[in-house]
């Protein structure tokens, strides 16, 4: 856990803001909407999430700096830092934790105290370019994540990106633990069944790929660890493919970029009702 999730006396979680939808969502104590990978020195996290980010991210993001891009679960900024720092313009951030957003003010940053359901469903249909889920999607529910999946497809605009990650449940080593080690998990993908909602929610998937945890490219022992683990993926690969099954995406997080078609053909969901 963060210290930016204790209270201010260092004790215990904070409390996200209510909100009537939001209240009755699944995750209580982790909720979706805000940002819960950060480390305890949150002023170091500006400097290694801006790693992360620009080696996992940055190439995927649309190349126009006025694209107009929410951030979801912001947390204290630090992908909105990012995108900032490399000349995007027009980027807004929300997170339900108001000391997170309090960090994110110390460095200027266009970061907002809002719960995620409640704010998407106040903007305009068709106003982003860009939404982006700072926060895995698995502290939702299945139905949960299908009607957050419908709701940001709808603020999108046509040709909009949606870039969000999960669990990778297909790691044979921690797959199954990063499930179970948090209350609020709900679940974790593989790389089909990611594309399977996406899909199933409107959008067109333009790239699902696993998420690079050896960005620190001046820390030689990041080059141990790169290697150890590409071999063990490629010894998952040859297992898997032993027992009938074609998964290539091991990392212990995964992700994707999906646009709203320009033509907009609507949830498969939405159009079964």
């Amino acid at each position: 856990m963060s210290s930016m999730a204790k209270t201010a006396d260092g004790h215990g979680h904070g409390k996200a803001m209510s909100g009537p939808r939001s209240d009755k969502l699944a995750a209580q104590m982790e909720p979706f909407d805000s940002f819960w990978e950060g480390p305890e020195d949150v002023q170091k996290g500006y400097r290694t999430f801006k790693a992360f980010y620009r080696a996992n991210y940055l190439k995927h993001l649309t190349p126009n700096k006025d694209a107009k891009i929410l951030v979801v679960s912001c947390g204290p900024g630090y992908f909105v830092n990012t995108v900032n720092q490399v000349g995007y313009r027009d980027v807004t951030g929300i997170d339900s934790f108001e000391d997170k957003i309090t960090h994110a003010g110390f460095h200027g940053l266009n970061c907002i105290h809002a719960r995620a359901f409640e704010y998407l469903a106040e903007q305009q249909d068709d106003t982003y370019d860009v939404i982006f889920g700072e926060q895995e999607l698995n502290h939702l529910t299945k139905d949960e994540m299908i009607e957050f999946l419908e709701l940001a497809y709808r603020k999108l605009k046509p040709g909009g990106q949606l870039i969000c990650h999960g669990l990778n449940g297909a790691n044979p080593i921690v797959g199954a633990e990063t499930l179970a080690q948090n209350w609020d998990h709900q679940n974790t993908f593989t790389s089909y069944s990611l594309n399977q909602v996406l899909e199933h929610t409107g959008y067109e998937v333009q790239k699902i790929f696993g998420l690079h945890l050896y960005v620190f490219y001046k820390n030689p022992a990041n080059y141990v660890a790169w290697g150890m683990t590409a071999s063990f993926h490629l010894l998952f690969q040859i297992l898997f493919k032993i027992y009938g099954k074609f998964n290539k995406i091991f990392e212990k997080k995964i992700a994707a970029v999906a646009i709203k078609p320009a033509t907009d053909k609507g949830s498969k969901h939405l159009r079964s009702v």
